[in-house]
């Protein structure tokens, strides 16, 4: 028997606008089914993001998220980051080193596919310049980080 991991995502009641939102954002995505709750509100929401397999429940305000769980977005170009980066940071906010939370709490990760290439160089001088750059940014600039790699 093969096992299915989804991800879950309990909300406090905004359960089908996140998986609006997030299903607007990335291409090839969309909702699959929604369970009702009651008076006639949607209790939870099946979707699929970029292929992937998610849930979201409206489980009431006891549930928070926390910044030790992430979605992490790698991105093939600079354009890729910035549309992600500007859609999930709108009502949300801008973390460290890639990192956001979106308008819901939800953390992610917005990552181009250069980044742990370059922290894993072999040179280690030239990953720690990457590193560094890193450190002080918040939205991820491919460019920046590859002149900072080269010592430039």
């Amino acid at each position: 028997m093969q096992n299915k991991i989804t991800t879950f995502l309990t909300f406090n009641d905004q359960a089908e606008a996140a998986a609006v939102l997030y299903t607007s954002i990335f291409a090839g995505s969309k909702i699959t089914s929604r369970t009702p709750g009651p008076g006639g509100t949607v209790m939870a929401v099946t979707f699929q993001l970029a292929g992937q397999e998610m849930m979201a429940l409206n489980g009431g305000p006891s549930f928070k998220f926390e910044q030790g769980f992430s979605l992490f977005v790698s991105c093939e170009t600079q354009a890729e980051v910035d549309a992600y980066w500007k859609a999930l940071t709108e009502g949300g906010s801008e973390q460290p080193c890639g990192w956001l939370k979106d308008k819901f709490g939800v953390s992610w990760q917005i990552v181009p596919t250069v980044l742990p290439r370059l922290l894993s160089d072999p040179d280690r001088a030239r990953a720690g310049r990457a590193v560094q750059a890193m450190l002080g940014m918040k939205r991820l600039d491919i460019a920046e980080l590859e002149r900072a790699a080269d010592g430039k």
